[in-house]
């Protein structure tokens, strides 16, 4: 890996996952013996990031003791949405102006060979910002991408947001991206929390650095498995059994 092409890696961990119906930080509940996390964080030193950073929160002393000392923490006291919560990383990445990979702590299943080629995409196309996206056949729940005709990202909508024919979109996105350090944090001193939810959402950077005519790609990968976040016991029981299936 070049010089120019280096990335840190931060990885939102600070929900308490109220449907999980547990005291537990999400992200410590386990899939197949191994906390949802630790699956995340391997797959970050295994792409070569550094530094490697966790956004905790909710009984953040438990994810630090289980993560230990191989990466950095930063603390999110209140729960106001992921776009707040990558903004407390802002003191650790000071002066840091290469590209950052942000990653959820409940979605175990992604690939380092994935990040790889979204590292891949992002340098060579030159992105200013390149997200991550899959078309699923029932998209409830999800971000829409917004496209040009020319296949360009424009933007990303919130389902809550979204206009009816907004919904019937069926490309979403995962919430994984990689971002240039510089515009990143600029852009999430811009959004505002004027949605359904009253939160900072991470999906209202893109239109952000659209409006300062920078670069926004797209990755699409054909396997739904790797972005599956876990919001519920039977969520992770059902990736749990997909996951020894596979």
């Amino acid at each position: 890996m070049s010089e120019a092409q280096k990335f840190a890696c931060v990885i939102m961990a600070a929900g308490l996952g109220k449907r999980m119906k547990s005291d537990l930080p999400k992200v410590l509940h386990k899939l197949n013996g191994k906390c949802l996390v630790e699956y995340v964080v391997e797959t970050a030193e295994c792409c070569g990031a550094a530094p490697i950073i966790a956004i905790v929160g909710h009984k953040k002393e438990l994810v630090i003791a289980q993560l230990g000392e191989r990466i950095k923490y930063a603390v999110q006291e209140q729960q106001l949405g992921t776009g707040h919560a990558v903004l407390q990383t802002e003191a650790l990445l000071k002066g840091y102006s290469g590209a950052v990979v942000i990653l959820s702590g409940d979605v175990p299943l992604l690939r380092a060979e994935t990040v790889k080629e979204l590292m891949k995409t992002h340098f060579s196309q030159g992105n200013a910002c390149t997200l991550v996206t899959c078309s699923f056949d029932h998209p409830t729940g999800y971000g829409r991408v917004l496209r040009n005709a020319d296949g360009s990202v424009v933007g990303i909508k919130e389902e809550k947001d979204a206009s009816e024919a907004q919904r019937i979109i069926k490309e979403i996105n995962s919430g994984i991206y990689m971002v240039n350090a510089p515009i990143l944090f600029e852009a999430l001193h811009h959004i505002d929390n004027h949605n359904a939810q009253g939160e900072y959402y991470l999906p209202d950077i893109v239109p952000y650095i659209l409006h300062k005519g920078l670069k926004i790609g797209g990755l699409i990968i054909p396997d739904p498995l790797e972005i599956a976040g876990i919001n519920s016991k039977e969520e992770l029981e059902a990736l749990e059994r997909a996951y020894l299936r596979v």
